[in-house]
Order: structure tokens, then sequence, then C-alpha cells
């Protein structure tokens, strides 16, 4: 991948029409791997989504950058596991200059009014979420749908933010009309899970060397 096609094809953001409901995926998908595409496509099919881009981030403020591949290197893995064309792998956050979620958030609802937007999570950073910067107007200013992830099941029940916003929770089965409500909303959505996780690929790699 060169440095022509990163900025041709990842840096703009996904273009999208008036009236369409786009879910929102990030993270540093440092590997990405089954089963961030497991929550993307539960995530197409609950929510009934026109659209969801998988916003692949400079990195994470949370977590060290020692370890962290190049941008181009994870969207090129991400684009391999994407079979879906209303998947949209992009790195538009670049450009923006911002690693943090609340602003890339703030900017893709002022650039597009127009459309409804809900930002998607798996349930393994459900427990952190009260750490990201204002997570608390990210709460109320975009509907949430958390999907299920191995080992967190429970976190909707323990996290800072289910307990914050216990009375904004939604019924999963009313995880299609999300959309249509004024956040703060939110529903966890349970469904197939994969055991794979980013942190043990970066693990078993090292191994290998």
């Amino acid at each position: 991948m060169s440095g022509n096609e990163v900025a041709e094809r990842y840096l703009k953001m996904p273009h999208v029409e008036r009236g369409m409901v786009v879910g929102l995926f990030g993270g540093s998908f440092n590997p990405p791997h089954a089963g961030h595409a497991l929550v993307a496509e539960t995530a197409l099919r609950k929510l009934r989504l026109d659209q969801l881009w998988w916003i692949v981030t400079p990195g994470n403020p949370l977590k060290s950058h020692s370890g962290l591949a190049p941008l181009e290197k994870r969207l090129e893995l991400s684009e391999r596991l994407v079979t879906d064309p209303r998947i949209k792998v992009t790195a538009f956050e670049k450009r923006l200059g911002t690693s943090y979620t609340v602003r890339t958030l703030d900017h893709v609802k002022a650039r597009n009014p127009h459309v409804r937007f809900i930002w998607v999570m798996g349930a393994d950073n459900l427990k952190s979420f009260h750490q990201w910067q204002r997570w608390h107007h990210i709460a109320t200013t975009f509907p949430i749908a958390v999907i299920d992830r191995p080992g967190s099941t429970l976190s909707y029940l323990s996290s800072k933010m289910a307990r914050t916003f216990d009375f904004a929770r939604i019924d999963e089965e009313d995880a299609g009309v999300l959309w249509k409500k004024e956040a703060p909303a939110w529903t966890f959505i349970h469904g197939p899970r994969s055991p794979l996780s980013s942190t043990a690929l970066r693990e078993a790699a090292k191994g290998l060397t």
C-alpha cells in the first residue's frame, strides 16, 4: 500500500446520503481480527444500518504506542476482513489530527447533520469507557450499541457507564430502532462471540519471533 493510496482511499470521510443510518466502529485494530468483523456484522444486522464505518485510529490515547503497527498495515489487514460492501474501512481521523473519539464524533455529526449515527463498540471497551475524554458527552450525544465479547458479557452490569445511564438502556429486541432514539440511549446486543483478541494475537506473534 503506497502513501498515495492511503490519502486517496482512506483519509476522506466515507460518502453518505441524507437520512442514512450509520454505525461508527472505531479502534486501533492492532491487529484487526475476526472478532472485530463479527462485531461489525452483528451491528449491521441488529441495528439495521445502511453503512458501518470501520474507523482505524492513529492510536489509542489510553494505550502504549510502542507495539502499534503502522496505520497502513492495520488498514490493509482490516480490508481483508471486510466482506460486506456496507462496511467502509477509513482512517479519516488521521487527517483531523486527533485520536480522541469525542472530537472525531463531534466533527462527524457537524459535517453530516442529516445522517443518524450510532456509536458501536465491543463490550470489552465498556469497562473503561468512563476513562475516555468527555465520555459523558459522547453518551449524551450519540446512541450507543454495545456488542457482546467473550469475558465481557456482564460488563454492562458493572461498568460506570452502564450504571450511570441505566435509565437510558433499551431492550435488545428494539436495537433496530435505536437510531430513532435521542441520546442518551444504548443497548447491549448478545450474539455469536469470537474468542480472538488483539492483545492475545500480538503476544502470540512475539512468541514466534
